[in-house]
């Protein structure tokens, strides 16, 4: 203690207060999307938007500063720039405890969900110690603002109850009692009815905005978790201002590719087989990535999936991948992620996705050095018609690169549905 009164104080902490409306977005998964997704609609709307991400700070679409920037830091950098309009700021687990929100309010906040990931760290142990930290973000909303939260998920849709600001809600079940709920105390919500994404407001009809099958993100409607994405970034982009056509424009026009959104949900097209590459970190990422494959494996065909851990998960987590991974596809295999191993070695890692492969009847899965040796060997033994999966996380840049040199092209909104469409017409 004595040594603590005599150190110098140092500088004294310095919160920004933003000088542009702010849409702040947290949660387990479908951040970096939704928030991507904002920033777009935002440049639809002829506003310079700057975006602080898990990928870096973009300013008007470009990116000045790679690496992760989903702290206050990042924040910190898009309000610093002087001709940015709008701010949409990423804002993840790790930079709240680390280092705080950074910033005194933001205008709409957007929760997407809360699941387990990186739970054994900084003292968050359990989903619910996560989801109260998730809650920084709404509770910070100004009280004239909105707090997009989504109504499926109890303890996201719990935090209205610890917020200022009018409530938003989504869900894609339109008869959901969170709905009810918010339009009786006075809030708004967007659903979808009838196929169509639709925001209800108190004593009113409900708006139909576009068709799902229109917003190439949902990937025809088939990506469950890109349709909740999609329901909240129409929330706040109505919510911060921007007009209802605009939107719209916005939703045509964000495509699931490398340039709009890479590392996430990514198609593509080899010869015959398909592929698709997504981040997938944990068991809802990677639940989502199988779900999308089943949606364009024709009757007959094989789901391949290529399978990889970062180190610093638990245990039991690993081996639930593990264990999803071997259960729901035909071929698996390990990608090992060099740059991410935090503490463990790849020995390691391979033993405990492979016991939980075994639980469910797998053995002897095949290992690999790299996410591009494991793209390789699982596109090397698909047949025409298979559908190859990759989490991928550490060589996203070499993956595109290969899947280029070996003549695969991105799929774009019209190959997918098509895709899409024929494997259910065969189903």
């Amino acid at each position: 203690a004595e040594r603590v009164a005599a150190a110098e104080p140092g500088a004294v902490p310095h919160t920004i207060k933003p000088h542009v409306p702010v849409v702040a977005v947290t949660g387990t998964n479908g951040k970096t999307t939704t928030s991507r997704m904002i920033a777009h609609i935002g440049r639809s709307d002829g506003r310079l938007v700057g975006w602080s991400s898990t990928d870096g700070i973009y300013v008007d679409g470009v990116l000045v500063e790679p690496g992760d920037y989903s702290g206050p830091s990042g924040a910190g950098r898009v309000l610093d720039h002087e001709e940015v309009q709008l701010a949409v700021t990423e804002t993840a687990r790790g930079g709240i405890l680390l280092k705080g929100i950074g910033v005194t309010r933001n205008d709409v906040s957007v929760v997407t969900n809360v699941s387990a990931d990186h739970l054994g760290m900084q003292g968050i142990d359990t989903v619910d110690q996560l989801a109260e930290v998730k809650a920084v973000v709404p509770r910070i909303t100004r009280k004239s603002g909105w707090a997009v939260l989504n109504g499926d998920d109890p303890r996201v849709y719990d935090m209205r109850n610890a917020i200022k600001a009018r409530p938003w809600v989504f869900s894609r079940d339109p008869d959901s009692p969170a709905i009810r709920e918010t339009l009786t105390a006075g809030g708004r919500a967007t659903t979808v009815i009838d196929g169509w994404v639709c925001v209800l407001t108190t004593k009113s009809d409900p708006d139909p905005m576009i068709e799902l099958v229109d917003v190439p993100m949902t990937l025809a409607g088939l990506s469950r978790f890109n349709v909740e994405n999609t329901l909240a970034a129409v929330s706040a982009s109505l919510a911060i201002g921007i007009p209802r056509d605009v939107v719209i424009e916005g939703l045509r026009t964000f495509l699931p590719d490398a340039e709009h959104n890479p590392g996430r949900m990514n198609f593509f097209t080899l010869g015959e087989v398909s592929v698709v590459m997504d981040l997938a970190h944990n068991e809802a990422g990677l639940e989502a990535l199988l779900e999308v494959m089943h949606g364009v494996r024709r009757p007959g065909a094989r789901l391949l999936l290529g399978l990889g851990v970062v180190g610093d998960r638990q245990d039991e987590l690993i081996e639930k991948l593990g264990e999803i991974a071997a259960r729901d596809s035909d071929v698996v295999a390990i990608g090992h992620k060099e740059k991410y191993l935090r503490g463990r070695t790849t020995e390691e890692l391979e033993e405990l996705m492979r016991a939980g492969a075994e639980r469910v009847g797998v053995t002897g899965v095949p290992a690999y050095p790299t996410e591009v040796a494991c793209l390789a060997a699982l596109v090397g033994q698909a047949l025409p018609g298979d559908v190859v999966g990759l989490m991928c996380h550490a060589q996203r840049e070499e993956c595109y690169e290969w899947i280029a040199e070996h003549d695969g092209v991105p799929d774009n909104a019209e190959t997918l549905a098509a895709k899409v469409r024929a494997a259910a017409d065969e189903a």
